[in-house]
């Protein structure tokens, strides 16, 4: 109440006092202003939006504008915002509706940036639901954007609002054909044209909302407004996928067919939207929050650590090597240097468990993560040096190798020469060392060759958890735990489940039966992974079987009205591949099962082993039958790739004239 209010709050005030409170103006839009007010009479906080007295002034906005609430007055849905009533006192033309606690959707993304995929999920769903409530009753709203969605405090669930340019697809003639109306960023091809506009328009702007929210990014920009309405009629939308490449694969392909230039090529409905972007099930297993930190803690130290070893190593090579020649120099003195920060980088890392450990996770919960982060990194890496390093990245790797030269060259006229040279050996030894470190510490972060895609730390890190140093670091963290709070439900693929549970029956195994079956964690592991890349090959399968079906059914009927010859054609095409992705994902989901059944077998010969009714033969058979199938898997992947690559295009180069 101590804020600056404006006239229109003064003179509203003054024409509802006894019935309304206004304590504060909300936002402004382009058709009207919002306060918080109270109702008196029913002592509820409610948001009045207000046509301003300049514009009510003008019959054919005040019209559009009691159209507006009239039509949103009718919609009942628990993600759209509800309107109480709708008022004309003296001048003033406005209506009451709901006070949602919370923040636009647009203000969350200008402050802290996209969202997470899961609550990407839950608001495309959320916001397809309501429209497809409102699409059913006649009503397009015309203006789906980000500051229209509101996110509710506590439950984050998305309400629309602001039906401000909303008009009834039964009604005609309230916008002319040629009238664009709308907010150009969001704005699909058939509405910045000026066309007729169906719900297929709401669900090309809701598209474009989620590709801004997934990724922080709009698909499409341009200096000016016409640029930009071009772009949205002429250019094809960037892949969610090559800007937000954490998204999952099926919510990304539902974004990206959200932003069809063709109607008849988007999600006819909010449903089917809502259903496709619901089959996104890798949305529902990401990481929990407390895990997330544990993994990347610490991530922004371990440069300096290996800047700090690399340099404080040099140094004491060189000392060493000065020692040898007389020099008096006390080396010694710097393993504790070079030691302390990486032991207190372990405390740290015990310390980060212990938190994991206290929000109610187990060890088991931090090896998934681990395994899933390792994945994922490897992708990362596989983008980023997967390729043909520049020119002065493979410069630097030379002069690493030269540095290593020149040091074994001080080294050889050290060992050769009668009597050396202090000067010429310092030199040869110290600077080719130092050369050579130099260059490898740019190297680490420039590669001068291809790389494989792995991060050989978090590889080490996860070959600790996994052993004896993962399980002491547990007890070392669980000391004196207490744990007050409830861990959130985290999800575990069926393969990873039957790999933790043969790794722990593994665990308690005696020593000289481990040391018998020492492969059998490898082994495992390796399942998990297999049967992990074939679920989400079978996933991608079923999604694209899942387009080609959809897109028959949209465009067979326009084909055959244009040409019924041309659309026989397209269904012997589109049977033909729809049989052939059918055949290949039942293959994948029958490696997948056999690779699974594979882990139960071994599960279950660990169980009979505890139970003293199995021996250590049936179970060394069953990891030798695992180990089979797994070479039969990379024979059928290798062959799968040999056979892509040769009908991959060639890159020709073209000949000069």
């Amino acid at each position: 109440m101590t804020s600056p209010v404006g006239p229109e709050f003064l003179a509203l005030q003054q024409a509802l006092i006894g019935r309304y409170s206004l304590e504060r103006e909300l936002g402004r839009g382009g058709m009207g202003i919002v306060f918080l007010a109270r109702d008196v009479a029913l002592d509820r906080l409610v948001a009045i939006k207000l046509l301003p007295p300049a514009m009510a002034a003008q019959p054919a906005l005040r019209e559009r504008f009691r159209r507006e609430a009239q039509m949103a007055a009718k919609l009942s849905h628990p993600n759209i915002i509800p309107i109480y009533a709708v008022e004309q006192v003296g001048d003033f033309v406005f209506f009451v509706m709901a006070y949602v606690e919370g923040e636009t959707l647009g203000h969350r993304l200008r402050t802290r940036g996209p969202v997470s995929p899961s609550d990407g999920t839950r608001l495309i769903q959320e916001v397809a639901w309501a429209l497809a409530y409102a699409h059913a009753r006649g009503i397009v709203h015309r203006d789906v954007k980000p500051d229209n969605i509101l996110l509710e405090t506590g439950t984050g669930r998305a309400l629309v609002s602001d039906f401000g340019i909303a008009r009834a697809t039964e009604i005609s003639g309230s916008t002319a054909v040629g009238e664009v109306l709308g907010t150009a960023q969001y704005m699909s091809p058939e509405q910045a044209c000026g066309e007729p506009v169906d719900g297929r328009s709401d669900l090309y702007s809701l598209g474009v909302v989620a590709f801004f929210a997934l990724s922080g990014k709009l698909p499409f920009d341009a200096p000016d407004v016409a640029a930009l309405l071009a772009q949205h009629i002429t250019k094809p939308a960037p892949p969610l996928a090559s800007l937000a490449p954490g998204v999952p694969r099926r919510l990304a392909r539902a974004v990206d067919k959200c932003l069809a230039k063709d109607p008849a090529q988007r999600f006819q409905t909010g449903e089917t939207l809502g259903e496709a972007v619901a089959q996104s099930s890798e949305v529902a297993r990401e990481v929990p929050a407390p895990i997330r930190v544990w993994l990347s803690r610490g991530d922004a130290l371990r440069p300096v650590l290996y800047v700090w070893t690399g340099m404080l190593g040099l140094g004491t090579v060189v000392e060493m090597i000065a020692q040898i020649f007389g020099a008096n120099e006390k080396w010694l003195d710097n393993l504790p240097w070079l030691i302390g920060p990486w032991i207190a980088f372990g405390l740290y890392r015990v310390y980060q468990t212990q938190r994991v450990l206290a929000s109610g996770y187990s060890l088991e919960d931090m090896r998934l993560a681990l395994r899933q982060h390792i994945e994922k990194r490897r992708e990362e890496l596989a983008f980023e040096f997967d390729r043909e390093p520049p020119w002065w990245a493979k410069a630097i790797r030379k002069l690493a190798f030269g540095g290593l030269a020149i040091a074994g060259a001080g080294a050889a006229y050290a060992w050769i020469a009668t009597v050396p040279s202090v000067n010429i050996t310092a030199w040869l030894l110290g600077g080719g060392s130092a050369l050579a470190g130099g260059a490898a510490i740019l190297g680490r972060i420039f590669p001068g060759k291809r790389l494989k895609a792995r991060d050989s730390f978090l590889e080490y890190r996860a070959k600790l958890m996994e052993g004896p140093i993962g399980r002491q670091m547990a007890k070392l963290a669980s000391i004196g735990l207490t744990r007050t709070l409830p861990a959130a439900a985290t999800h575990r693929p069926t393969e990873v489940a039957i790999g933790l549970a043969a790794e722990a029956l593994f665990e308690a195994l005696p020593k000289q039966t481990r040391k018998e079956l020492k492969h059998l964690p490898e082994i495992v592991r390796q399942l998990e992974n297999d049967a992990r890349t074939l679920r989400a090959r079978v996933d991608e399968l079923s999604g694209m079987l899942a387009d080609v079906t959809e897109d028959r059914v949209m465009t067979a009927s326009a084909t055959l009205q244009r040409d019924p010859e041309e659309a026989g054609s397209l269904d012997v095409t589109r049977d033909k591949l729809k049989s052939e992705l059918t055949a290949t994902r039942d293959l994948a989901a029958k490696r997948m099962a056999q690779t699974v059944a594979a882990l139960e077998n071994i599960r279950l010969d660990l169980l009979r082993l505890k139970a003293g009714v199995g021996s250590v033969d049936d179970l060394s058979a069953e990891l030798t039958a695992a180990q089979e199938l797994q070479a039969e898997l990379r024979a059928t992947v290798e062959g799968q790739e040999a056979v892509d690559r040769l009908l991959a295009p060639k890159e020709t180069t073209p000949t000069p004239a």
